[in-house]
């Protein structure tokens, strides 16, 4: 890590949005590398993942949020919109990520309030241009322009890169002077251990429908370096009940088997080496409301 201060430049860039609006997608694009997992399915991401990126004397560390949503109830959802907010509050600046096919839903304008309420601007990026008529987005812009809570507005597409470079341009400039955070070479703060049980849990809830996948989480038990330079992995799925076990497993555990086959090709992807998965399925009917499981997830039980 560099100890220079001058010309340097560091900070936190908070992503806020309300559920499945690209977060995780338009951090991995940031970063130029997956440091969060991403499905079609909401609440995907439980946790903060702080990706980083470094441009000339710049390192931008973006954190991607659990995403913000009304009435949530169980334990864990609160835990997660508590993890949201709380990002933002730590964060140099704030992005408010909008889905420009949904618009000003109710989600977004909590955000928008809860904002204002706080004193902080985000910065606004339309997200999912690619798939909305440009005549639509204009009035969505002006909308969104409450004179409170927005400082400035983006037209991007996380998906397809449009607009991208000119949002991390201006996320760049907001950034205080100061010495580097994080060595130059590392990507995230998440470690290989918890990133090889999240694409698990990503595979898992591609594959899982309906509730089943908000019942389940994935943990990495054991991490051993094999003389030939590959590793072997042994992962936990945790469920809620004896029938999500069933369903986990699939069939004479064909279902189980795909999910980590997809799982290895995609760690070795990531690693650049040979990786050995196992994968259990158990249950724990109770495992949202362990402390530890919250612990491990970097969310607070009691919030």
């Amino acid at each position: 890590m560099a100890a220079r201060t001058d010309n340097r430049r560091a900070g936190f860039v908070a992503i806020l949005g309300a559920p499945n609006v690209g977060k995780s997608t338009l951090i991995n694009r940031l970063v130029g590398a997956k440091v969060s997992i991403v499905s079609p399915k909401v609440q995907t991401t439980r946790s903060r993942v702080r990706g980083i990126r470094i441009v000339g004397a710049a390192q931008l560390i973006l954190v991607d949020t659990p995403g913000i949503f009304q009435g949530a109830k169980r334990r864990l959802e609160r835990a997660m919109v508590h993890a949201a907010w709380s990002g933002a509050q730590d964060a140099d600046a704030i992005l408010l990520l909008i889905d420009a096919e949904r618009g000003l839903d109710s989600n977004t304008r909590r955000i928008q309030t809860g904002l204002a309420r706080s004193g902080r601007q985000a910065i606004v990026a339309l997200n999912k241009i690619d798939l909305v008529a440009r005549t639509k987005l204009l009035p969505l812009a002006a909308a969104l322009d409450d004179g409170q809570s927005t400082e400035r507005i983006f037209m991007i597409s996380a998906l397809d890169g449009q607009g991208v470079e000119d949002l991390l341009g201006h996320l760049v400039s907001l950034l205080p002077e100061g010495p580097w955070l994080y060595p130059e070479d590392q990507l995230s703060d998440i470690s290989d251990r918890l990133l090889a049980a999240e694409i698990c849990r990503e595979k898992l809830f591609l594959q899982l429908h309906q509730e089943l996948p908000y019942s389940l989480t994935v943990e990495t038990e054991s991490w051993r370096e094999l003389k030939d330079g590959s590793v072997r992995i042994e992962q936990v799925i945790y469920v809620s009940r004896k029938t999500h076990k069933a369903m986990v497993l699939g069939k004479g555990g064909q279902r189980v088997k795909s999910v980590g086959r997809e799982a290895r090709l995609e760690l070795e992807t990531l690693f650049g080496r040979r990786v050995h998965l196992f994968l259990f399925v158990k249950v724990r009917e109770n495992w949202h409301d362990d402390p530890e499981r919250y612990r491990d997830m970097g969310l607070e039980f009691d919030s």
